[in-house]
């Protein structure tokens, strides 16, 4: 059985433009790494050829081989066989599994050349809509071990559960031994899943585990199999009740979560404010990240009066904010709307349930407010963007996962009349590919 490919850190991938490159025939060559892009591949050029090799670093020598191609792609992947000589950022990887595991890419990295990749990012995808030279705050950091949830995938063959994240580009599990960058608790698990999985699923049988490390214990949602009996859900039930707060069952991802069990409260807390977060939920990678971006945008609002917070979630932004100003936060998840309706008694806040891809703010109702903030998904906010653009809200406030769809939506914006004063660069998904930034404007 195949699966699909599971990208457990992340909210997706943007397309990008494609320029062909010549049709090559596999063979292996010798190769200088002269940059890292934006997905963490080393960039190299050779034979006319614009080639992509993993794992590497700026500077490095390497022996690869170069797969077949029909010249239809932007470049031509390569597969690293040795570094022949090492550039001056490379470290030893801290993972026996790096290399093979899709969920930590630039572990080959050393902590200044990390660092500096990062930044790098949000500058160049910047720079390439012409906003480059805007103030850079410093990186902030995410430690290691300090992930606090993941998505894990895991399969039966036999009498054995693989369990862990797939290859990079790949269907194939890394059966995991150790993660640096998940929290401890959620590590604790791995073993005691597997073992409770050989027993769940059939021969062949494959589910999802989502995992999410909350005040009160861990959270626990099973995506798959498709149905469960009598006996299962008992096993579910007994499972680990000294770290499971809760578990939940659905039996794929459109499907509606089921409670299984639910032991104790297992909540988050915003500026000290508890919310029960729905099944699975989105929230930040780390409470370290989720720090600096919460830092960042109380800044870029100021001392704003009345402010409307665009994607809220499930109020990561709106609880911090409403203990300061009039809130009104619009969501498009229904489970998301209602569970931080019942968290807003005391607070100035309202909530909304609204799909601001189809139905953005209008101008007219963005200029009741003297600050906006938005946070979407990977992909942005164009349309959303688009109108904001058109109004006359004083402060904007953008958080983004992906530098290159904030900068097409800060180009809509300044194109309208704002300034982009100043970015913050935000370092959660430590060594992969993948950075988040705030960034404010100003009319």
């Amino acid at each position: 059985m195949t699966r699909p490919a599971k990208r457990p850190f992340t909210k997706g991938r943007q397309p990008t433009r494609k320029t062909a490159q010549p049709p090559v025939e596999a063979r292996e060559m010798e190769v200088s790494i002269t940059d890292v892009g934006a997905r963490g591949d080393g960039l190299a050029f050779a034979d006319g050829l614009r080639l992509f090799v993993p794992y590497t670093v700026t500077g490095d020598r390497v022996r690869v081989r170069v797969a077949e191609s029909d010249g239809k792609g932007e470049g031509v992947r390569a597969e690293l066989l040795e570094v022949l000589e090492p550039g001056p950022g490379r470290q030893t990887p801290p993972c026996r599994h790096f290399g093979r595991c899709g969920g930590c890419t630039l572990q080959q990295m050393d902590d200044a050349t990390y660092a500096g990749w990062n930044v790098g990012m949000v500058r160049g995808a910047l720079e390439r809509v012409g906003l480059g030279d805007v103030a850079m705050e410093p990186l902030a950091r995410t430690p290691a071990g300090a992930r606090r949830r993941a998505r894990f995938a895991a399969l039966k063959r036999g009498k054995r559960v693989w369990f862990g994240f797939n290859e990079r580009q790949s269907h194939r599990l890394v059966d995991l031994e150790e993660c640096p960058v998940l929290a401890p608790r959620l590590f604790a698990l791995v073993e005691p899943l597997r073992t409770l999985l050989n027993g769940l699923l059939p021969d062949g049988g494959d589910a999802d585990v989502v995992l999410t490390d909350l005040e009160g214990g861990v959270d626990l949602l099973l995506v798959g199999p498709r149905s469960l009996d009598r006996a299962a859900r008992e096993a579910l039930v007994g499972f680990e009740p000294q770290r499971v707060a809760r578990i939940n069952w659905q039996p794929t991802d459109r499907a509606a979560a089921e409670p299984v069990a639910n032991r104790r409260p297992a909540f988050i807390r915003f500026a000290g404010v508890p919310i029960q977060p729905p099944p699975g939920a989105f929230l930040q990678a780390s409470a370290e990240g989720e720090a600096a971006l919460v830092a960042a945008v109380r800044d870029g609002v100021g001392q704003a009066a009345r402010i409307a917070d665009l994607f809220a979630g499930i109020g990561t932004f709106s609880i911090p904010l409403a203990q300061q100003a009039a809130v009104h936060a619009v969501e498009g998840d229904e489970a998301a709307v209602a569970a931080l309706g019942r968290s807003v008694q005391g607070l100035r806040l309202t909530a909304e349930r609204r799909d601001l891809f189809e139905n953005p703010l209008s101008a007219r109702e963005l200029n009741r407010y003297d600050a906006v903030v938005f946070d979407p998904p990977r992909a942005g906010a164009a349309a959303q963007a688009g109108t904001l653009a058109g109004a006359k809200v004083p402060r904007v406030v953008g958080v983004s996962c992906n530098p290159a769809s904030f900068a097409r939506d800060a180009r809509v914006l300044v194109d309208g009349g704002y300034r982009l004063v100043k970015v913050w660069p935000v370092d959660q998904f430590l060594w992969s590919a993948h950075v988040e930034l705030v960034g404010l404007f100003e009319r």
